[in-house]
């Protein structure tokens, strides 16, 4: 999409979510870099910025292959479909992207190939041993799940990350001379003390880098999913080289002789905003403006990376059973709600907690009795006294004047600029309440019943829809569904996006304005059955009923005769999938004295596991341990907790204690059991 020609008078800002890895479907906690991403775009937009808001699917690497070869399908069907979740998940949440990237586009393999020959080229006078690119033989552990080099010995070790065994690679690859680059990198950080936020991420980054870094491997030779290496197809780039150049790709690098000659390219690059999560920093904060810094490239003003979202006191993994998804909350409460709730309950930055309960809550109190209750009462005591037409201006009431006044309308300004999204929802719900008191104190109502009081009345009305009026800009970028309709309601002309937030004064609403019927934006929800149709909805996404064969449905002659006496036929047999798990680890369940709750490597994934062997096995006498798992089982939850999976085990003695099947040879996590 050429924008470069549409907004030229207006100040650019040009911000980015990570490139999600296609390889799964995305959950809350995926969609909450978008959104808040989206909050941002929709801010910039609406004091004068012209925005370019980048997202788009990382589509290469292991994972996507192996991923593929599990569901007998080619890589490229694989991140196809994926990437379809991902685009319309995004459209279902309102997002407003002006640009998607895939890395498996023409235009994305000519910017990373673009890139590193503009690497090469600069350093072609330059001694061997100082260019920065270089080919040597590598040996040593790497994570196929993290995609991260996890030591440079061949001896075995885990991620420091998932926890799972690195594998042992030893290839030819080319390599990025990033230890070159320590004393450069140092003196960025201190230049632009705020190219890392928040602060204590910097001091992070700082740490590492001081530390020593070592040389980084940017291709593979035994990996064919992925762009080649010019002049040396032998080679695909490794996964963070091509991921990180989409944010180039993705604005139109990649064209002319130095790759700039696209018009977008050269009016939003550099970046003003990566945002990411924390796991991620050290490739956003270190290795990308390393290849910038070689390649000769303005680097992005900052990083930001923000903490997980947890699901249960943990990160939200899909091994683990413990997400959830952003489709059934959408489509039970609403988007705004989803959105609602993640900016306002989270102190943006930190890690923070998801909870299903406190959401409901969160939106029945905030939402559905705050704003939507509001709005519901002003826009009808409009219709009823005033013959739906917005009485005349008076001045700002007392008990509104400090809330909308010029300082703390900057002070909200300032926190949406600093991603304080917590504290600007609280101050623009103060406002919400104020006016609520304000309306219960002077009593419309009562007013209406007295002619007297006409002028009276008028005043206090106009005084609540104009502070409405205000709420509603205010809280736009946040909960853009339910103000827009509000918006209408009050009669407002234009686009809400295009309003000036930062023009915003206390006086816009102009009497005589016919509003609209009043209908209500939040109906209030009943919290068992919001959180049972939430819970059917999930219970869909995570076991997809299968399409029964033609076959089966016309009663083919083929088909296996039924069993009798009780007995399965070797086609039910077949359908159990038996794989070997490895723990590792292992805890009891708070409140069940039989349960314990593990953690299974089954090979291509971590498995949450629920068993109720307690009374047989100490939890530390698990680990490491290898058991036969039933992969296939459809989960289900116990003591609040997500089993994926079965232990098998056998009675033994009178008390029935259960014995874990196990093996006697060394078997691989993840064979299957036949």
């Amino acid at each position: 999409m050429d924008r470069a020609d549409s907004s030229d008078k207006k100040p650019k800002f040009y911000l980015t979510t990570p490139i999600y890895y296609a390889n799964s479907r995305p959950h809350v906690g995926s969609a909450y870099t978008t959104i808040v991403c989206d909050v941002i775009a929709r801010y910039k937009r609406m004091c004068g910025y012209d925005v370019a808001y980048l997202t788009g699917t990382d589509e290469h690497g292991v994972n996507i292959e192996r991923a593929a070869e599990k569901a007998e399908i080619t890589p490229q069907e694989l991140v196809d479909k994926n990437e379809k979740i991902f685009r319309d998940l995004w459209k279902l949440l309102g997002i407003t992207t002006t640009d998607f990237i895939r890395t498996t586009s023409d235009e994305h393999a000519r910017a990373v190939q673009t890139l590193v020959r503009r690497t090469i080229e600069r350093d072609q006078n330059l001694p061997p041993e100082k260019r920065a690119l270089y080919k040597a033989k590598y040996e040593g552990r790497y994570c196929i799940y993290d995609n991260l080099y996890v030591s440079d010995t061949p001896e075995p070790a885990d991620c420091p990350t998932c926890g799972r065994p690195a594998e042992l690679i030893s290839e030819e690859n080319y390599f990025f001379k990033l230890s070159a680059y320590q004393q450069k990198l140092l003196e960025l950080y201190e230049t632009k003390p705020d190219f890392v936020q928040p602060d204590f991420r910097m001091n992070e980054v700082k740490s590492f880098v001081e530390a020593g870094l070592k040389d980084v491997s940017i291709s593979r030779k035994t990996i064919k999913w992925g762009i080649p290496w010019p002049d040396d197809p032998e080679h695909v780039f490794y996964v963070w080289y091509d991921a990180l150049t989409s944010y180039l790709s993705g604005i139109g690098y990649g064209e002319g002789a130095d790759g700039e000659a696209n018009p977008n390219f050269k009016k939003y690059w550099p970046a003003d905003l990566h945002m990411i999560g924390k796991e991620i920093i050290r490739f956003h904060a270190v290795y990308w403006p390393a290849f910038l810094m070689a390649a000769g490239l303005r680097l992005p003003n900052q990083v930001f990376a923000h903490g997980w979202l947890l699901f249960e006191q943990e990160k939200m993994s899909k091994s683990k059973g413990n997400v959830a998804y952003p489709e059934p909350i959408v489509k039970v409460l609403g988007n705004d709600a989803l959105r609602y709730y993640l900016l306002r309950e989270v102190v943006f930055g930190q890690d923070g907690n998801f909870s299903r309960d406190s959401l409901i809550t969160r939106y029945n109190a905030d939402l559905a009795n705050g704003l939507g209750n509001l709005a519901s009462r002003i826009l009808t005591m409009i219709a009823s006294y005033c013959g739906s037409a917005i009485p005349n201006a008076p001045e700002v009431p007392p008990r509104l004047e400090e809330l909308v006044s010029a300082p703390h309308l900057k002070a909200i300004r300032s926190g949406y600029d600093g991603f304080a999204f917590s504290e600007v929802l609280t101050s623009v719900w103060k406002l919400v309440e104020a006016t609520d008191k304000y309306i219960v104190e002077e009593k419309p109502w009562s007013l209406a019943q007295n002619p007297s009081e006409s002028d009276r009345l008028g005043r206090v009305l106009y005084a609540a829809a104009e502070s409405l009026r205000m709420i509603t800009v205010l809280a736009h970028p946040v909960i853009p569904d339910a103000t827009l309709k509000i918006w209408g309601q009050l009669g407002q002309p234009g686009k809400l996006a295009d309003v000036r937030i930062d023009q915003l004064t206390w006086g816009g609403l102009r009497p005589g304005t016919k509003v609209g019927k009043p209908q209500a934006v939040f109906p209030r929800a009943d919290k068992i059955q919001a959180w049972e149709r939430m819970e059917s909805m999930e219970q869909e996404i995570r076991n997809p009923k299968p399409v029964e064969p033609v076959s089966s449905r016309s009663g083919s002659a083929t088909s296996a005769a039924p069993a009798t006496d009780g007995k399965i036929t070797i086609e039910d047999f077949a359908k159990i999938d038996l794989r070997v798990g490895q723990v590792t680890s292992a805890e009891r369940v708070q409140g069940a004295d039989k349960l314990l709750k593990l953690v299974v490597d089954i090979g291509d994934e971590v498995r949450q596991v629920l068993a109720g062997i307690a009374l047989a096995y100490a939890p530390e006498d698990l680990i490491g341990r290898k058991v036969v798992i039933v992969a296939n089982l459809a989960p289900r939850k116990m003591r609040g907790l997500e089993s994926n999976g079965m232990l098998l085990a056998a009675s033994a003695g009178a008390d029935g204690l259960p014995v874990l099947c196990t093996f006697a040879e060394d078997i691989p996590p993840g064979a299957k059991v036949k």
